[in-house]
C-alpha cells in the first residue's frame, strides 16, 4: 500500500453500485418493505391512500340481455278453508242485498222523478175506464212507503184481500145452510158484514196503516191499532162459529153434520162451513201476529200518544169542514148579538 490515503468509496465495486443507484430514480411512497425482495426487476405496488384511492372495475357487460326463465312448475292450487268459504257466501249475499236495495232506491227515485199530475191520479180501486164510477185513492206501495216499511205493509194488503174473499165465502156458506139446515139470521148478518166490513175494513184499518207509514203519523197508528184489534176479536167469533152472529165457523160445522134427517148434502154442507171455520181461524191468526209485529214498529219510533193528540188537533183545525162549520157558527153569534144590542 502507498502511503497516500486511498478513497474506499473508489473502489470500482462501489462504484458500480452507486452509479445504478443514481440511474435509478428513489421513490419513498413506493417503496414497500415487505416486498419480496428476491424479485428484484418486481414493480413496486402503489400504496392505497387519499392521494391514491382504490379503483373498482365490473364485471365487462355480456352482449345478450338477461332472460327470465319461466318456472316449469305451475304454483299449487288455492283451497279456501271452510270459514273462508262462508264468509265468501256471506259477502256475496249482503252485497246482493246492497245491490238489490240499491235498484229500490234508483227505481223510487226514477218515480218520483216522473211523478206529475197525470200519474198522481187516484188509481184504487183498479176500475175500468167505462165504468160510472172512478177510482177513490192513489196508492203506490213501491213509492211512497220507505223500502224497510213496504213489506210489512204488502202483507198487510195482501191480509185485507183474504179477509175480503173469506168474507164472500162466509157468504156462500151461510147460503148453503140456509138451505139445509135453516139458519136465515146467520145468512142475513154474513150478507150484512160481506157488505159493510168490504169497504169500512179498508177504510178504517188498511188506509190508516197505510198513512201512518207513509208519513210516520201516530194518529193514524192509533186508529189503525183500535180498529184492527176489533176486527181480530170479530175473526176469532166468525172461527169458533156462534149461531146467529153471521160467520160459519166450528160450531154452525158441527151443526150442520148432526143434522136431522142425515143426508149427504149435510155433511157436503158441513164440510163447507168448517173449511171456512178455518179460513176464519188463518185469519184470525195473521192478524194476531201482524198486530203485534206493527205495535212492535210503533214501540221502536218515535211516535207517541200525545204526538196523536197534537195531530188529531192540527188536523181538526186545518179541516176545511170544520173551518166552514166555526166560520157559520161565529157569524150566526155575531149577527145574533147585533140584534140583541138593537133591541
Amino acid at each position: 500500500m502507498s502511503g497516500e490515503e486511498t478513497n474506499p468509496f473508489a473502489d470500482p465495486a462501489v462504484t458500480q453500485v452507486t452509479g445504478q443507484a443514481r440511474q435509478t430514480p428513489s421513490n419513498f411512497e413506493d417503496y414497500n418493505p415487505f416486498a419480496d425482495t428476491g424479485n428484484q426487476n418486481r414493480v413496486p405496488s402503489q400504496v392505497r391512500g387519499a392521494s391514491h384511492p382504490p379503483q373498482y372495475q365490473d364485471d365487462p357487460p355480456s352482449g345478450e340481455p338477461a332472460i327470465i326463465k319461466p318456472v316449469s312448475e305451475p304454483p299449487p292450487t288455492y283451497t279456501p278453508s271452510a270459514s273462508q268459504s262462508v264468509n265468501q257466501q256471506d259477502l256475496q249475499k249482503r252485497q246482493q242485498e246492497l245491490e238489490r236495495k240499491a235498484a229500490e232506491l234508483q227505481e223510487r227515485e226514477q218515480a218520483l222523478r216522473n211523478v206529475g199530475t197525470d200519474v198522481r191520479a187516484n188509481n184504487w180501486p183498479p176500475l175500468p175506464a167505462k165504468c160510472c164510477f172512478g177510482p177513490c185513492f192513489y196508492q203506490d206501495i213501491s213509492v211512497e212507503i220507505p223500502i224497510e216499511f213496504q213489506k210489512t205493509v204488502r202483507t198487510v194488503y195482501y191480509l185485507w184481500m183474504f179477509y175480503f174473499c173469506v168474507l164472500c165465502l162466509n157468504v156462500i156458506g151461510a147460503f148453503a145452510m140456509f138451505i139445509t139446515v135453516g139458519g136465515g139470521t146467520t145468512f142475513g148478518f154474513a150478507l150484512l158484514a160481506l157488505v159493510l166490513f168490504t169497504p169500512l175494513s179498508f177504510l178504517c184499518w188498511f188506509r190508516p196503516l197505510y198513512k201512518a207509514f207513509r208519513s210516520d203519523s201516530s194518529f193514524n197508528f192509533m186508529v189503525f191499532f183500535f180498529v184492527f184489534f176489533f176486527q181480530t176479536i170479530i175473526a176469532i167469533l166468525y172461527a169458533i162459529g156462534i149461531p146467529g152472529i153471521g160467520g160459519c165457523g166450528i160450531v154452525n160445522g158441527l151443526a150442520s153434520l148432526q143434522s136431522r134427517p142425515v143426508t149427504m148434502s149435510n155433511y157436503a154442507v158441513g164440510g163447507i162451513v168448517l173449511v171456512i171455520g178455518f179460513l176464519w181461524g188463518v185469519v184470525a191468526v195473521t192478524s194476531s201476529i201482524m198486530l203485534l209485529k206493527i205495535h212492535k214498529i210503533y214501540r221502536n219510533s218515535d211516535a207517541s200518544f200525545a204526538k196523536a193528540q197534537e195531530e188529531f188537533a192540527h188536523g181538526v183545525v186545518r179541516n176545511e169542514y170544520v173551518q166552514s162549520a166555526a166560520t157559520n157558527a161565529a157569524t150566526a153569534a155575531a149577527k145574533q148579538s147585533l140584534r140583541g144590542n138593537r133591541y
